[in-house]
């Protein structure tokens, strides 16, 4: 006698989702790697380099204490949010209440996901750049809302352009934004932020300002905070993360700060789904904000050589690209009668060289591909290579 599946078909917010991008790639490059190719991947931004040794030997003290072995306060240690504001203070001359203002959390992503949960209830809006990170609009699926796109174009240096939208933020509920941004690897200053705190104080939408790649910049460029802004911690909240600067995007550490109230509401949902952030990971976190910037220096000049190293490559090819002050990531355009999808499967089945296509960072990502520099150095030499056998562009001298 067959047995009936008593599994009921997934949730509506389920088959909502878009499938999430990276699964996609994953499938797509192991399929290559189980037919003996040499794949180089360049899809995923996961930095290859290890993660500082004197951060290690913090961890490492902080694991023989028993007390770091039970269960963390969701709110934090609070000297990891002492260490957290003295260096926003340094870094950006912001001043944060390490007790009412900053959230430590299992990574930046965890509170970006969680966010809309704290505001946002079904049929909800919410802004969302586009192209973007995608968990700025899985977490609003998730939490039953709208996700509403907002384009970021090339002619506006990949900025929303606020005057075009205020005509449809009225009602949302949270505008998620992100510099130095992921994908396009673009980058804002004050007075773009100054502008974005006017729009959100008159459209009465709380901002939600990822800034995980604040300190991956290059050629002397420092990129500032929302937060430096008179009048942002009134608006909104900053997210953070060690993830990149500090290599550590396995250890799951990073942080929200600015409005209180808004942190106050994602402590609440916090509370009632995990248990806070390991402490032995949050005090080699403060040994990580205590670094006198030769971690961060040597890690630049590594991503530095590996963007000349593309750029160059993809300039000989006949690629339009321009050397990113920001991230570690080169947003290529592409030809326009061709497709992202179809670009990136030309690299991956022609050369074994995993691109992410653009659209899959939302519909105004269509036309570019892009390329992550977290490979090691002698990798990307040969991406470098397999770019300039790729005849994806005509030749310059035939245009």
């Amino acid at each position: 006698m067959s047995r009936q599946s008593v599994v009921p078909p997934v949730a509506d917010r389920l088959r909502r989702l878009p499938p999430y991008l990276f699964v996609q790639i994953d499938a797509m490059k192991d399929r290559l790697v189980k037919q003996g190719r040499d794949v180089i991947d360049m899809g995923v931004g996961d930095p290859d380099e290890p993660t500082p040794n004197f951060v290690i030997q913090a961890m490492e003290r902080a694991l023989r204490d028993r007390q770091n072995h039970q269960y963390p306060s969701n709110r934090g240690l609070q000297v990891f949010r002492v260490a957290i504001a003295d260096w926003y203070r340094k870094r950006f001359q912001v001043r944060l209440d390490p007790d009412s203002e900053i959230l430590p959390l299992i990574g930046s992503k965890e509170g970006i996901a969680h966010s809309p949960l704290a505001y946002v209830n079904p049929g909800d809006r919410v802004l969302i750049p586009d192209p973007c990170y995608p968990p700025y609009r899985t977490g609003t699926i998730l939490a039953g809302g709208k996700p509403v796109p907002v384009p970021l174009l090339a002619q506006n240096g990949f900025l929303p352009d606020l005057e075009a939208l205020r005509r449809k933020a009225h009602g949302a509920k949270l505008f998620f934004l992100n510099y130095p941004n992921n994908p396009t690897a673009a980058v804002a200053n004050l007075g773009f932020y100054r502008e974005l705190v006017r729009f959100a104080q008159k459209a009465g939408v709380p901002i939600c300002h990822d800034a995980a790649y604040s300190e991956l910049t290059y050629d002397r460029f420092r990129h500032p905070s929302f937060l430096q802004v008179p009048g942002a911690k009134e608006v909104g909240i900053e997210f953070h993360s060690l993830s990149k600067t500090f290599n550590m995007t396995g250890w799951r550490i990073g942080w929200a700060c600015g409005n209180r109230q808004m942190i106050s509401a994602l402590a609440k949902v916090k509370s009632n789904i995990d248990s806070g952030v390991f402490q032995a990971i949050q005090l080699a976190g403060i040994r990580a904000l205590q670094d006198n910037g030769s971690h961060l220096k040597r890690m630049l000049r590594i991503y530095q050589t590996r963007r000349d190293l593309i750029v160059d490559a993809l300039r000989r090819s006949g690629w339009p690209v321009t050397p990113p002050k920001a991230t570690f990531y080169l947003w290529a355009p592409i030809p326009k009668n061709r497709r992202s999808s179809e670009v990136a499967s030309e690299f991956l089945q022609q050369e074994a060289l995993v691109a992410t296509p653009g659209v899959g960072f939302g519909d105004h990502g269509e036309g570019y591909v892009r390329f992550s520099l977290s490979v090691p150095t002698p990798r990307v030499r040969e991406a470098a290579r397999r770019i300039r056998r790729l005849a994806l562009w005509p030749h310059p001298s035939s245009r």
